[in-house]
């Protein structure tokens, strides 16, 4: 197995005595790191190196993850001896094509296509450098805590073929050993829609004052006739330079409503482009007509950097579209400097038989006016209050996705059972606004009625957040990308009898894109 693993437990030291977890070290040969686990390296020797405090810290904990770090050690460690040369078409294509080729093709948001040999060749140092690091794929979730079905990160035993082939001068194989060819959706499609639905085309200007352009709320006509199950939805923007997020969400016709034509409220802001905070007891400012908030069904699905089409068939589930409804679509451009002309689609694909299940979008988070949510300036590890809503009907968690910008440091769900029985179903500890994705639990997490789900959020308003456009001034709730939210995403499945609206009661008033 190479060199000998071992652990070694010693205290941390901090200088304030506050605070000293124990840490486990374990030697190992190659450089690899995820959320959790991060390398110490040497000049002849490397350490994993595992915080006791962020592992719980009790004894039991120490022991499980002494003899977890002693197994990756091992597994990771020199212990290949073949000489049979690595290639791209014999080892490497298929890693890609599972882990990679989502995003990396023609119409998805990567900057490169990695479906063949000569797309790859040029990368392949690059593409070393990304997974030997974890930048790539990118995946958040803190391995500690539940299971993904869509869980993109890469075994180590992935990235050891990755570097070994690198290494080798990235060599191609033969053709006789690569596996079949993906067959992807056409057009930059992540389904194969069933209907296609046009959004409202806008002309997104190249530099508005202090680059700020107000959400819009444009309502489109979905044509459909009679009532229909959709069994899974994708948002498609035409431009992805100039796309925050688009959101569209379901309303019943009305005889006066204008297709086409975009609404929205200019925000009280500074100088500099920054919402003004909202005094205490003040009501937040309505983002849109408040006939659409009271006939809205709430959001159904997104486009956002990284996310993944909503497909429900895994689950058994549906959504279900009434006879003559609207599409309201929540539009959020930026500029880049240039006009650009942006017109979204939305694709279907309808139930072929009767579903028993229904899929609902919801959200929970924290109260957002400025007297609890107000981050200040200089302040690295900020915590919001926490979000909270208890389950009025049987439910089954089936996806989460935690919503920050650009301060925005981890997040956290957890569900509290009516026995009192506390349990994390995602942690992300190092949220990133570029990659906001969606978690796919590997397994339901069913919910009886009367549990709590809670989210958590920290946020780091200093001048080592990288991405930080100011930490010179208070941060309060916005909807610009240099504003901040705290919104946590999921999605259930229910009984397809159960009222939507009756599913969940918030326990704050919070603002969740609309």
């Amino acid at each position: 197995m190479g060199q000998r693993a071992y652990t070694r437990c010693a205290e941390a030291y901090d200088p304030l005595g506050a605070n000293r977890p124990t840490l486990v070290l374990v030697p190992i040969g190659k450089l690899y790191e995820n959320s959790r686990i991060s390398y110490l390296t040497g000049k002849k020797k490397g350490f994993l190196l595992v915080s006791e405090t962020l592992m719980g810290g009790t004894m039991f904990s120490r022991l499980c993850v002494a003899s977890l770090m002693i197994t990756v050690a091992a597994c990771a460690a020199d212990t290949s001896t073949s000489s049979t040369p690595v290639t791209f078409d014999k080892d490497v294509l298929g890693i890609l094509q599972q882990n990679c080729q989502g995003c990396h093709r023609p119409g998805q948001i990567a900057p490169m296509s990695l479906l063949t040999y000569e797309n790859v060749r040029p990368w392949a140092k690059a593409i070393k450098a990304a997974v030997v690091s974890r930048k790539m794929p990118p995946w958040n979730a803190d391995p500690l805590y539940g299971h993904f079905a869509n869980d993109r990160s890469l075994k180590p035993s992935d990235i050891d073929t990755i570097v070994k082939w690198a290494d080798a001068g990235a060599p191609e194989g033969e053709a006789k050993d690569a596996p079949p060819q993906v067959k992807f959706p056409a057009d930059g499609w992540q389904i194969q829609p069933d209907i296609i639905v046009k959004g409202p085309e806008t002309v997104v200007p190249a530099r508005p004052k202090n680059n700020v352009i107000e959400w819009q709320f444009v309502v489109m006509p979905t044509g459909f006739t009679k009532d229909t199950w959709v069994t899974s939805m994708e948002v498609k923007p035409s431009d992805l330079s100039v796309t925050h997020h688009i959101c569209v969400e379901f309303m019943p016709h009305r005889p006066d409503v204008k297709y086409g034509v975009p609404e929205w409220v200019d925000q009280p802001r500074d100088d500099n482009g920054s919402v003004l905070p909202r005094g205490k007891g003040q009501r937040q400012q309505l983002l849109r007509p408040e006939t659409q908030i009271r006939n809205s069904s709430g959001i159904e699905i997104c486009y956002l950097p990284g996310i993944q089409a909503g497909d429900y068939r895994p689950f058994q589930a549906a959504k279900l579209v009434p006879a003559g409804s609207d599409l309201v679509f929540h539009l959020h451009y930026t500029p880049n400097g240039k006009e650009v002309t942006s017109r979204p689609l939305v694709g279907f694909t309808v139930a072929k038989e009767k579903t028993q299940r229904k899929y609902i979008s919801l959200s929970v988070g924290a109260a957002s006016d400025s007297e609890h949510f107000a981050i200040p300036p200089n302040d690295a590890n900020w915590a919001s209050q926490p979000g909270e809503a208890t389950f009025l009907e049987d439910a089954e968690i089936v996806w989460l996705s935690p919503h920050m910008h650009l301060r925005g440091k981890d997040f956290t769900f957890r569900v509290e059972y009516p026995d009192g029985r506390m349990e994390t179903l995602l942690q992300v500890p190092r949220y990133d606004f570029n990659w906001q994705l969606g978690y796919e639990l590997a397994q339901p997490a069913k919910i009886p009625k009367g549990t709590k789900i809670i989210v958590t959020a920290h946020y780091d308003n200093s001048v080592n957040n990288k991405f930080n456009p100011d930490p010179n001034r208070t941060v309060y709730n916005g909807t610009m990308t240099w504003e901040e939210m705290m919104v946590g995403f999921f999605a259930v499945t229910v009984d397809k009898n159960v009222d939507p609206k009756k599913i969940l009661k918030q326990s704050a008033k919070f603002t969740n894109g609309g």
